[in-house]
């Protein structure tokens, strides 16, 4: 599979604060990959250096398999987490102006927008100005002044914050349908349940530092054969307290439990046994958010 999008040890440093410390990874060619972590962990900085906007003090950004060209940016559709648009124009306008921008004529922009606007439902809106649209709506503008020069990668920085569930799902469609034309879509995020819905590969980071990545199912299959449930009368919390368990969730009564890799789960049942009730105890796959908790921990 091509690899349409490197970074190579890049790292990034404000004074004395290290932003992005020495980040390497590969995006496949069409694929959703997504670039997770909490809020500061150096996703948005990452971003910034892979569309050129700073510098990374070290490190290399390539596209399509060499070092980064201007007119590579030409191929991508970014949406940044500052969103920018002139509240004095129209729907129209707007999506007229930033099509133009990426070297579009008017008259082939016409039918696309018109297309985009249906598919998003805001044809109704094409001629009223940007500032009478909802903050829903015009991210759905944004969005489409991403895609419309129909980018061959497509770079989103949070792209579902403040969005409600049916616009969220909206975005999810959308980005769906451009991959199954081939399309590479990068989105950054700090919720794992949207990236786990939509990702093939993930990149975890953390503190400026990557700490997971990979093909998702891969590293699910990989995580899952240590993943247990626990549903039990009796206090969950000593679950921490037996050998070989590695990391423990406890929510709603129930407990999800991750053993050390040389463990055996029929040994770690035979402790829990002795100060719980248990009722189900079973192998189940973690979900990512389980996942990352687990990685971050296991970095620190």
């Amino acid at each position: 599979m091509e690899i349409t999008l490197e970074l190579a040890g890049i790292r990034k440093s404000f004074g004395r604060i290290t932003a992005v410390d020495g980040i390497s990874l590969q995006v496949p060619g069409g694929t959703i990959f997504g670039l997770l972590g909490p809020n500061g962990a150096g996703k948005t900085t990452t971003i910034r250096m892979i569309m050129d906007i700073i510098a990374p003090d070290t490190g290399e950004v390539r596209f399509f398999g060499r070092p980064r060209r201007q007119e590579d940016l030409r191929r991508v559709g970014y949406l940044p987490e500052e969103r920018g648009l002139y509240r004095k124009m129209t729907v129209t306008d707007t999506l007229l102006f930033f099509g133009e921008l990426h070297g579009k004529k008017r008259s082939e922009l016409r039918p696309q927008i018109q297309w985009w606007l249906d598919r998003v439902e805001l044809s109704a809106w094409a001629n009223k100005k940007v500032e009478e649209l909802s903050k829903g709506m015009q991210q759905k503008i944004q969005l489409v002044s991403t895609l419309l020069h129909d980018p061959d990668i497509v770079i989103l920085d949070e792209p579902f914050a403040g969005l409600d569930p049916l616009n969220q799902q909206l975005f999810k469609e959308v980005l769906a349908g451009y991959k199954s034309r081939g399309k590479t879509i990068l989105f950054s995020t700090h919720v794992m349940e949207q990236a786990e819905k939509l990702c093939d590969h993930v990149c975890l980071i953390s503190k400026g530092r990557k700490i997971l990545d990979g093909e998702l199912k891969a590293i699910k299959e990989r995580l899952g054969g240590h993943a247990f449930r626990v549903v039990a009368q009796g206090d969950l919390e000593r679950l921490r307290t037996v050998d070989g368990v590695d990391h423990v969730i406890v929510q709603d009564g129930a407990a999800k439990i991750f053993l050390r890799p040389e463990a055996e789960e029929a040994e770690v049942l035979a402790q829990a046994v002795g100060f719980l009730k248990v009722r189900e105890f079973r192998s189940e796959e973690p979900d990512l958010e389980e996942i990352f908790i687990k990685a971050v921990n296991d970095a620190d």
